[in-house]
């Protein structure tokens, strides 16, 4: 007889059940929370909601210290940190993409692979001039567009210069990237 496995918890903040994908986990060790996404550290852990505004109610209402019941580093900078793993995981995403070879940079790259209906979905830059940005909305229509990072991010994570437009073509792979973007995207937006 097999298991099945649990893949819910409940919110500190909202007290709602989640799927786990929509949270954060939290675990602590020697009176140290610390974000444990990956589930790696042993203990018990704590969840919130995917998001700043989340997070930001279960520090100032010192809920990670109410349960585990002892005085924890709980202050705004765990908000940083969060989003710091967020977009690390993500920016090691797109070097495995590249790496793999689903991931199409430069313009007009970009531009074939949307037009020949190979791409799964785009991340353009932040800070993506608008003559670009509004050539690449025109042509993705129905595309889901990301702006997570801004151009010296994503060049540093390739080792390129100028990078603006990316496309990732339709994969597995991509599937798990568009995963990581929109955790990252919920958590910066809500």
């Amino acid at each position: 007889m097999t298991r099945e496995l649990d893949t819910t918890r409940k919110s500190i903040v909202s007290g709602e059940v989640k799927e786990i994908e929509h949270l954060l986990r939290f675990t602590e060790a020697e009176g140290l929370l610390i974000p444990d996404f990956q589930k790696k550290f042993a203990g018990k852990g704590v969840y919130v909601e995917n998001s700043i505004s989340t997070l930001k109610k279960a520090i100032e209402k010192k809920l990670f210290s109410k349960f585990y019941k002892k005085n924890l580093n709980e202050n705004m900078e765990l908000i940083t940190q969060v989003e710091k793993i967020m977009k690390k995981k993500g920016l090691d995403s797109i070097n495995i993409s590249r790496k793999a070879g689903i991931l199409i940079t430069g313009f007009e790259k970009v531009r074939e692979v949307i037009i020949h209906d190979k791409a799964a979905f785009l991340l353009e830059a932040k800070d993506a001039g608008d003559d670009g940005h509004n050539k690449i909305i025109s042509l993705a229509k129905e595309i889901e567009i990301f702006s997570l990072y801004t151009i010296e991010e994503l060049d540093r994570a390739l080792d390129k210069t100028n990078t603006v437009h990316i496309a990732f073509k339709k994969s597995p792979m991509a599937k798990t990237v568009h995963k990581d973007f929109m955790k990252l995207k919920n958590f910066l937006e809500n």
